[in-house]
Protein backbone atom coordinates (compact mmCIF):
# COMPACT_ATOMS: atom_id res chain seq x y z
CA UNK A 1 0.00 0.00 0.00
CA UNK A 2 1.33 3.45 -0.94
CA UNK A 3 1.30 6.39 1.55
CA UNK A 4 0.69 3.85 4.38
CA UNK A 5 0.08 5.60 7.72
CA UNK A 6 0.79 3.72 10.99
CA UNK A 7 -1.28 6.27 12.97
CA UNK A 8 -4.20 5.68 10.60
CA UNK A 9 -3.89 1.95 11.26
CA UNK A 10 -3.95 2.56 15.03
CA UNK A 11 -6.89 4.97 15.13
CA UNK A 12 -9.23 3.71 12.39
CA UNK A 13 -11.27 1.25 14.48
CA UNK A 14 -11.84 3.61 17.42
CA UNK A 15 -12.84 6.41 15.01
CA UNK A 16 -15.17 4.02 13.20
CA UNK A 17 -16.84 2.88 16.44
CA UNK A 18 -17.25 6.47 17.68
CA UNK A 19 -18.56 7.76 14.35
CA UNK A 20 -20.88 4.79 13.76
CA UNK A 21 -24.15 6.48 14.90
CA UNK A 22 -23.56 9.22 12.28
CA UNK A 23 -22.25 6.87 9.59
CA UNK A 24 -25.44 4.80 9.92
CA UNK A 25 -27.45 7.90 8.90
CA UNK A 26 -25.10 8.57 5.97
CA UNK A 27 -24.93 7.27 2.40
CA UNK A 28 -22.36 9.51 0.67
CA UNK A 29 -19.08 10.68 2.21
CA UNK A 30 -16.47 13.11 0.90
CA UNK A 31 -13.14 12.64 2.67
CA UNK A 32 -10.70 15.56 2.61
CA UNK A 33 -7.05 14.49 2.65
CA UNK A 34 -7.49 10.72 2.30
CA UNK A 35 -3.75 9.96 2.14
CA UNK A 36 -3.52 6.19 1.64
CA UNK A 37 -7.31 5.68 1.72
CA UNK A 38 -7.02 3.48 4.82
CA UNK A 39 -10.04 5.01 6.57
CA UNK A 40 -12.17 4.63 3.44
CA UNK A 41 -11.24 0.95 3.09
CA UNK A 42 -11.78 0.21 6.78
CA UNK A 43 -15.13 2.00 7.09
CA UNK A 44 -16.56 0.66 3.82
CA UNK A 45 -15.59 -2.93 4.69
CA UNK A 46 -17.86 -2.67 7.73
CA UNK A 47 -20.76 -0.66 6.25
CA UNK A 48 -22.00 -1.89 2.87
CA UNK A 49 -24.33 1.12 2.33
CA UNK A 50 -21.56 3.74 2.22
CA UNK A 51 -20.44 5.45 -0.98
CA UNK A 52 -17.05 7.02 -0.26
CA UNK A 53 -15.34 9.78 -2.24
CA UNK A 54 -11.63 10.00 -1.42
CA UNK A 55 -9.63 13.10 -2.25
CA UNK A 56 -6.11 14.40 -1.88
CA UNK A 57 -3.56 16.53 -3.67
CA UNK A 58 0.10 16.72 -4.64
CA UNK A 59 2.43 13.90 -3.64
CA UNK A 60 -0.35 11.73 -2.14
CA UNK A 61 -2.72 11.67 -5.09
CA UNK A 62 -1.05 9.07 -7.35
CA UNK A 63 -0.58 6.63 -4.45
CA UNK A 64 -4.22 7.07 -3.40
CA UNK A 65 -5.40 6.30 -6.95
CA UNK A 66 -3.24 3.15 -7.02
CA UNK A 67 -4.51 1.93 -3.63
CA UNK A 68 -8.17 2.40 -4.64
CA UNK A 69 -7.62 0.56 -7.93
CA UNK A 70 -5.97 -2.30 -6.03
CA UNK A 71 -8.74 -2.48 -3.42
CA UNK A 72 -11.36 -3.13 -6.10
CA UNK A 73 -14.13 -2.00 -3.69
CA UNK A 74 -17.14 -0.67 -5.66
CA UNK A 75 -18.20 1.50 -2.68
CA UNK A 76 -15.07 3.64 -3.10
CA UNK A 77 -15.19 6.02 -6.05
CA UNK A 78 -12.09 6.95 -8.02
CA UNK A 79 -10.26 9.57 -5.99
CA UNK A 80 -10.47 13.21 -7.01
CA UNK A 81 -7.66 15.74 -6.78
CA UNK A 82 -8.90 18.35 -4.33
CA UNK A 83 -7.06 21.42 -3.05
CA UNK A 84 -9.36 23.07 -0.49
CA UNK A 85 -8.24 26.50 -1.81
CA UNK A 86 -9.27 25.64 -5.36
CA UNK A 87 -12.17 24.07 -7.24
CA UNK A 88 -14.42 21.61 -5.39
CA UNK A 89 -16.67 18.90 -6.90
CA UNK A 90 -20.13 20.10 -7.90
CA UNK A 91 -22.13 17.52 -5.92
CA UNK A 92 -23.10 17.57 -2.26
CA UNK A 93 -22.70 14.81 0.34
CA UNK A 94 -24.33 13.44 3.50
CA UNK A 95 -21.00 13.76 5.31
CA UNK A 96 -17.69 15.53 4.84
CA UNK A 97 -14.96 13.83 6.87
CA UNK A 98 -11.35 14.74 7.53
CA UNK A 99 -8.74 13.24 9.82
CA UNK A 100 -5.47 14.78 11.03
CA UNK A 101 -5.52 17.48 8.37
CA UNK A 102 -6.39 20.85 9.92
CA UNK A 103 -3.10 21.12 11.81
CA UNK A 104 -1.18 20.38 8.59
CA UNK A 105 -2.99 23.05 6.54
CA UNK A 106 -2.36 26.77 6.79
CA UNK A 107 -5.05 28.76 8.63
CA UNK A 108 -6.00 30.27 5.25
CA UNK A 109 -6.66 26.74 3.94
CA UNK A 110 -8.68 25.83 7.03
CA UNK A 111 -10.85 28.89 6.39
CA UNK A 112 -11.17 27.91 2.71
CA UNK A 113 -12.29 24.40 3.71
CA UNK A 114 -14.95 25.70 6.12
CA UNK A 115 -16.19 28.22 3.53
CA UNK A 116 -17.18 25.31 1.24
CA UNK A 117 -18.92 23.09 3.80
CA UNK A 118 -22.45 24.44 3.55
CA UNK A 119 -22.41 24.36 -0.27
CA UNK A 120 -21.23 20.73 -0.35
CA UNK A 121 -23.27 19.22 2.49
CA UNK A 122 -26.83 18.04 1.95
CA UNK A 123 -29.48 19.35 4.34
CA UNK A 124 -28.89 17.74 7.79
CA UNK A 125 -25.45 16.54 6.58
CA UNK A 126 -22.48 16.31 8.96
CA UNK A 127 -18.95 17.67 8.99
CA UNK A 128 -16.74 15.37 11.08
CA UNK A 129 -13.19 16.30 11.96
CA UNK A 130 -10.64 14.19 13.88
CA UNK A 131 -7.35 15.39 15.35
CA UNK A 132 -5.75 17.42 18.16
CA UNK A 133 -7.25 20.80 19.11
CA UNK A 134 -6.66 23.63 21.56
CA UNK A 135 -9.33 25.05 23.87
CA UNK A 136 -9.23 28.75 24.77
CA UNK A 137 -5.66 28.76 23.50
CA UNK A 138 -4.58 25.91 25.79
CA UNK A 139 -3.26 22.51 24.74
CA UNK A 140 -4.98 19.42 26.13
CA UNK A 141 -1.60 17.80 26.92
CA UNK A 142 2.14 18.62 27.04
CA UNK A 143 2.67 16.17 24.15
CA UNK A 144 0.30 18.23 21.95
CA UNK A 145 2.33 21.36 22.78
CA UNK A 146 5.49 19.51 21.69
CA UNK A 147 3.71 18.29 18.56
CA UNK A 148 2.74 21.84 17.59
CA UNK A 149 6.33 22.98 17.99
CA UNK A 150 7.42 20.15 15.69
CA UNK A 151 4.74 21.14 13.15
CA UNK A 152 5.77 24.80 13.16
CA UNK A 153 9.46 23.92 12.82
CA UNK A 154 8.56 21.92 9.73
CA UNK A 155 6.11 24.48 8.30
CA UNK A 156 5.44 27.83 9.96
CA UNK A 157 1.89 27.93 8.49
CA UNK A 158 0.74 24.77 10.28
CA UNK A 159 -0.33 24.30 13.91
CA UNK A 160 -2.97 22.86 16.22
CA UNK A 161 -6.21 24.80 15.72
CA UNK A 162 -8.41 26.47 18.34
CA UNK A 163 -11.77 24.84 18.90
CA UNK A 164 -13.46 28.22 19.42
CA UNK A 165 -12.09 29.62 16.14
CA UNK A 166 -13.36 26.55 14.26
CA UNK A 167 -16.79 26.95 15.84
CA UNK A 168 -16.87 30.55 14.61
CA UNK A 169 -16.09 29.42 11.05
CA UNK A 170 -18.77 26.72 11.28
CA UNK A 171 -21.38 29.18 12.55
CA UNK A 172 -20.67 31.44 9.55
CA UNK A 173 -21.64 28.45 7.37
CA UNK A 174 -24.91 27.88 9.29
CA UNK A 175 -23.51 24.67 10.79
CA UNK A 176 -24.71 23.68 14.26
CA UNK A 177 -22.26 22.15 16.72
CA UNK A 178 -23.28 18.59 17.61
CA UNK A 179 -20.51 16.85 19.55
CA UNK A 180 -16.95 17.00 20.87
CA UNK A 181 -15.77 13.51 21.78
CA UNK A 182 -12.47 12.82 23.54
CA UNK A 183 -10.42 10.20 21.70
CA UNK A 184 -7.20 8.28 22.51
CA UNK A 185 -3.77 9.93 22.26
CA UNK A 186 -5.08 13.43 23.11
CA UNK A 187 -7.26 13.72 20.01
CA UNK A 188 -10.88 14.80 19.59
CA UNK A 189 -13.69 14.02 17.19
CA UNK A 190 -15.66 17.20 16.39
CA UNK A 191 -19.04 17.03 14.64
CA UNK A 192 -21.18 19.81 13.15
CA UNK A 193 -24.46 19.54 11.26
CA UNK A 194 -25.98 21.58 8.46
CA UNK A 195 -29.39 22.00 10.08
Amino acid sequence: MQNFSPSCERNQQVIFETLLPWLQQTSSVLEIGSGSGQHAFHFCEQLAHLSWQCSDQGEYYAGLLANIAQSNNPQINQAIELDVNGRWPTQSYDMIYTSNSLHIMSWQSVKALFSQLSAHLKQDGYFCCYGPFKYQGEFTSPSNADFEQWLINRNSQSGIRDFEALCELATEQQLTFVSDIAMPANNQLLIWQKA
